[in-house]
This record gives C-alpha cells, sequence and structure tokens, in this order.
C-alpha cells in the first residue's frame, strides 16, 4: 500500500468516526464519580454566584403555616424589596394599599433599615454558601438516573462528617435526592427528609423531630441565569424553653423579568409603586 493510499485510508477512518467523537463530547458527563459530579456543581454554583448579579423582578407565592399571599418582588443590590398584592387569592382594599405603599415609602427613605436589609441579604447570601459548601461532604451520592442533559443523584448521611454548625448538623441527618444538568453543572433541585431527631445542645436548646422534609426547584429563566422557582419546608420540633416549632411554608416564584444590575432600593420603591398606581386604575 503506498504512502498516498494510507493517508486516504486513515482520512476515510476519521471521517467515519467523527460524527461518533462529536456525539461522545456532547454527552454529560458520565464518566464522572457520583461525588465528582456533585463538586463541578458546587463549584459552578459558587463561582457564578460570586461573579454573576443579575437582579429580577417576580411574583412571590407564599404560604405560611395556612396563611396565603401573594407579593412583588424586585432585587436591589442591597437586598430585596417587595410589594404585597394578594392575600388568600383577594387583591388588597384601598386602606390595605395605601398602608403598603406608605410602608414602601418609609422604607426606601430610611438608611437604618436599608441597613438592615443589605445586612439580611449578605447574611442569607453567606449561609447559602456555607450550605452549598457542606453538601459533597455531607453525604455519600450514587447515580439513580438520566433524563437528557439531567442526572438524578440519590444521597445519604457520610459517618465521616463533622458538621461544623446547626445547619450542618441538620443537612447530615438527611437523606434524599437531587437533579442537576450535567452539561452546565447546575443545580436543578433537592429534597430530603429527617432520618432522625436532631437534638441541639443534648436537647437542651430544642430539637427537630424525625420525618421533616425540604424541598427546592430551580429553573433556568434565562440563558445560563438559574433562579429558585419553588421551595417547600415541612419541620416540626421544640425550641429553648419549649418553644413549639412548626414551619410549614411553601414558596413558588415565577414571572421573572430582569431589572437593572445596579438598581438602587429608592429606584426599586419607584417601580413597586408605579405598578401599584396601575393596579388601582384597573
Amino acid at each position: 500500500m503506498t504512502i498516498p493510499q494510507l493517508r486516504r485510508m486513515f482520512a476515510s477512518v476519521i471521517l467515519l468516526l467523527l460524527p461518533w467523537i462529536a456525539s461522545a463530547e456532547s454527552q454529560p458527563e458520565s464518566h464522572l464519580s457520583p461525588a465528582d459530579l456533585v463538586k463541578a456543581v458546587i463549584h459552578t454554583e459558587l463561582n457564578h454566584s460570586n461573579v454573576t448579579e443579575v437582579r429580577w423582578k417576580y411574583l412571590l407565592d407564599k404560604e405560611v403555616d395556612g396563611t396565603q399571599e401573594t407579593r412583588e418582588v424586585v432585587e436591589t443590590k442591597s437586598g430585596s424589596l417587595d410589594r404585597l398584592i394578594e392575600i388568600a387569592g383577594k387583591p388588597l382594599t384601598d386602606a390595605q394599599q395605601r398602608s403598603e405603599a406608605e410602608r414602601i415609602l418609609r422604607l426606601s427613605h430610611n438608611a437604618e433599615e436599608q441597613h438592615k436589609l443589605e445586612q439580611t441579604r449578605r447574611k442569607d447570601a453567606e449561609q447559602c454558601d456555607a450550605f452549598l459548601k457542606m453538601i459533597p461532604d455531607a453525604f455519600l451520592f450514587e447515580y439513580g438516573g438520566e433524563s437528557g442533559d439531567l442526572v438524578k443523584l440519590t444521597f445519604k448521611p457520610n459517618p465521616g462528617f463533622r458538621p461544623p454548625s446547626r445547619e450542618g448538623k441538620v443537612l447530615h441527618e438527611m437523606a434524599g435526592e437531587m437533579w442537576v444538568d450535567a452539561t452546565q453543572r447546575r443545580l436543578v433541585s433537592i429534597n430530603g427528609q429527617l432520618l432522625n431527631e436532631v437534638k441541639f445542645a443534648g436537647g437542651l436548646l430544642g430539637h427537630l423531630e424525625k420525618g421533616g422534609q425540604f424541598a427546592v426547584k430551580r429553573a433556568e429563566v434565562a440563558p445560563a441565569q438559574w433562579e429558585v422557582t419553588e421551595m417547600a419546608v415541612n419541620m416540626r420540633g421544640k425550641a429553648l424553653l419549649f418553644k413549639t416549632i412548626s414551619v410549614q411554608q411553601r414558596e413558588l416564584h415565577r414571572n421573572f423579568e430582569r431589572v437593572p444590575d445596579d438598581l438602587s432600593l429608592t429606584d426599586a420603591a419607584a417601580l413597586l409603586l408605579e405598578q401599584s398606581l396601575i393596579a388601582a386604575k384597573r
């Protein structure tokens, strides 16, 4: 066989293999171990949240211990500002709307309240990051199936994990499942259930009962922008001085619209009050 013939043969083989190579490259990285896939997803989530500062306006349907309400929420660089628009599916009365408008105006002109909002925003972000950082070490993971780019992972407590906080102690007593987007390496959903009662300071500071549950769902609301769309918590227990804990809460986040990334609380108040006036004229 001549050199030109060999070249033609290799070229033909490569051309035949190209579709298979392209197909293999487009598949989720299923060769990763479950633990490594989780680490990759958490790494993306933590780094993405540090670089991207996208703000949204959305509707929040919330039910806490049987009380239902709908709020319009606007995110700003200093925290979120919201306006109550419905209670138990019914629009606010004129008096309630005036009260909401006054509350929003007061907050937008109150430096101390704005500082509290900023502190709350920072604390929430820190707690979220701390929660995510614990996930790879707190659990043992197994593959549970695939659906397109989505991969299901089941998890159970890792006996070698030493919880660094109360939140970690609760997390470590949970088992459940999570779905991840293996291509984008993003967290799509996670739900867990307490396998055992969780005691704080041997029960002196309270406890959470076995069977408590939580669930969180996320969606890609814009290209590469993932946000929480649903959340449910159902926990019972006792706190310090035998105060009963009953956290039964459901949230639905919907109708996402992007707002300027540098939006201030004053801007958010103006936007919410404008929406209030439009609603009043209908």
